[in-house]
């Protein structure tokens, strides 16, 4: 091997390990939760909803939405549409344990799909949000949004962190 071919080496291992490092930097910051209060949080978000047609609801209706109960989370936060023939809602949750998230996530899938179901074929609309559904986890925060304005709900989300 030449000198200039071992310098080539060098630099290529080092552009390597720069890279490999930004990235764990990026994924630990996507990842990561938030040194804020559900509380904060909470706040945030429900300072973006529009509330014309979200009511906040009791833990009996989100158990009975979505199957879980909201006494196995730290906190709860669910908004929904009064109307049944909307699909709106929003969804906030603080679980006590990463171990819970994938529950959750299950949850909610099936949640959504058994909504697309039961809209599909004489509400296009209400389907579309449906499928265009806003879930994100961010350390032991899951939010949903399922409305006209989900990604700015999951902005203000996102931004609360």
């Amino acid at each position: 091997m030449t000198g200039g071919e071992l310098k080539k080496g060098g630099i290529i291992k080092y552009v390597v390990s720069v890279l490999i490092v930004a990235f764990i930097v990026v994924l630990m910051l996507y990842t990561s939760g938030s040194s804020k209060s559900f509380d904060e949080i909470k706040k945030s978000v429900v300072g973006a909803l529009d509330k014309s047609n979200l009511q906040e609801r009791d833990t009996a209706s989100f158990k009975r939405d979505t199957g879980l109960n909201a006494a196995d989370y730290s906190a709860v936060m669910y908004y929904a549409s009064d109307s049944n023939i909307s699909a709106e809602e929003v969804l906030l949750i603080e679980v006590k344990s990463k171990e819970q998230i994938q529950d959750v996530r299950e949850a909610i899938e099936r949640r959504i799909e058994g909504r697309i179901n039961d809209f599909d074929g004489y509400a296009p609309e209400e389907v579309k949000m449906l499928e265009d559904a806003k879930l994100s986890v961010r350390g032991e925060y899951i939010f949903l949004a399922v409305a006209p304005k989900a990604e700015e709900y999951l902005t203000a989300f996102r931004n609360s962190l």
